[in-house]
């Protein structure tokens, strides 16, 4: 090809790139595109942070808390505790401790964890016992089903608020009721059917016990009015949410965030100790010591030094012992050079120059074969022996 060729296919290729590029130019039409990357770390690591965001959006101080152990530095007065952690391992001091806090002007929300045993009279929740509500299942009460005609939201929560011309609306799950057998509640918010809140005083503070805390996480808390609600419960206080009474141990941690790290490290581990327990091939007996002979330690040693060593050491070290035979038969042997001494070993042992030469020669790098090796030694030996 010519270069006139040449360039005429330069041309074309540019000349149908840039027809490419003014194609796409002209169809390409630029849009918008969202991409939802999911909550951040901070909203996965904490369900309310959504309510804490909101509380602050309206003047509220709000803290968080990881146990009850910082209970005794919050002022009760114009304070309001959201106790939405799991209670399962709350003990009766801390029961005490809570419920003193609240007699002394502090405002209590919490949830209700266990249904009352009518058996036992009693629940597994220390707390919803001590000021004397009960909780049962929605299906268990006996009254009658509303007409839908009279409620058209039986599902929803209804908090009737004084100089108000409607209710409130609140997503409490609806599958739990609310009892107060002792007549203690001021207020209270009902579904259809069911009782899912009751506000109580207690000393110069109060208490409110709900059913449910789902509606105050993300998403759920944008739903209906459940934000207003937590707001209405917290007023012109300072809010501690506590929603983590058991602080998760390091073992749990590593599991939750490095599973595969864990699976690896366990995989390894049990590997080597397989490899540990696995013997390979049987254990032999030292061989008793009476067996032993200077036969056999010479062996061994000239084994191991050529297996270590080479053969080339094996064989310098012969021609050295040649040598030093030599001088003590041949008086002035280091003053006469190298063909001279050959000569008077050849005298001495009554073998030809060549072959004195042959087996004193250097000793070459490359290995030789087990017939060369075992030849040259035997010359050697039989040089030696002849001195």
């Amino acid at each position: 090809m010519n270069r006139r060729a040449v360039r005429l296919a330069g041309a074309l290729a540019i000349a149908l790139l840039g027809a490419l590029c003014l194609y796409l130019y002209l169809k390409a039409e630029p849009y918008q595109s969202v991409i939802d990357h999911g909550p951040s770390p901070a909203a996965q690591a904490n369900p309310y942070l959504a309510a804490e965001l909101f509380l602050r959006g309206r003047g509220l101080s709000v803290s968080h808390a990881e146990s009850l152990d910082a209970l005794p530095g919050i002022d009760p007065r114009r304070h309001t505790l959201l106790l939405f952690g799991d209670r399962s391992n709350m003990t009766p001091r801390q029961v005490d401790q809570t419920l003193n806090w609240a007699r002394a002007g502090g405002r209590l929300v919490f949830v209700a964890e266990s249904l009352w045993d009518e058996r036992s009279g009693q629940s597994n929740d220390l707390l919803l016992d001590r000021v004397q509500l009960h909780q049962s299942l929605s299906k268990d009460l006996k009254e009658p089903a509303p007409d839908p005609a009279d409620d058209p939201y039986p599902d929803l929560t209804k908090l009737y608020l004084e100089d108000e011309d409607a209710p409130a609306y609140i997503g409490f799950d609806t599958d739990f009721h609310l009892e107060d057998p002792k007549n203690l509640a001021q207020a209270w918010a009902n579904s259809g059917r069911a009782t899912h809140m009751m506000q109580l005083p207690y000393g110069v503070g109060t208490i409110t016990v709900v059913t449910d805390a789902e509606l105050w996480k993300t998403p759920d808390i944008a739903r209906y009015d459940n934000a207003w609600l937590l707001w209405y419960l917290s007023a012109d206080t300072s809010v501690t949410l506590l929603f983590n009474t058991v602080r998760e141990g390091l073992p749990s941690l590593l599991w939750r965030h490095f599973p595969q790290a864990i699976v690896a490290l366990s995989a390894l581990i049990l590997l080597w100790l397989w490899h540990a327990g696995v013997r390979h091939g049987p254990v032999l007996a030292p061989a008793p010591g009476g067996r032993r002979q200077l036969r056999e330690h010479l062996r061994a040693s000239a084994g191991f030094i050529l297996r270590h060593n080479g053969q080339r050491t094996l064989l310098q070290a012969l021609q050295q012992d040649v040598l030093r035979r030599a001088r003590r038969r041949h008086p002035g042997f280091d003053q006469l050079n190298v063909a001279e001494q050959w000569l008077a070993l050849s005298r001495l042992t009554r073998q030809p120059t060549r072959a004195i030469s042959q087996a004193l020669s250097p000793v070459r790098k490359q290995r030789l074969s087990s017939a060369e090796f075992s030849r040259q030694v035997a010359h050697l030996q039989s040089l030696r022996n002849a001195l």
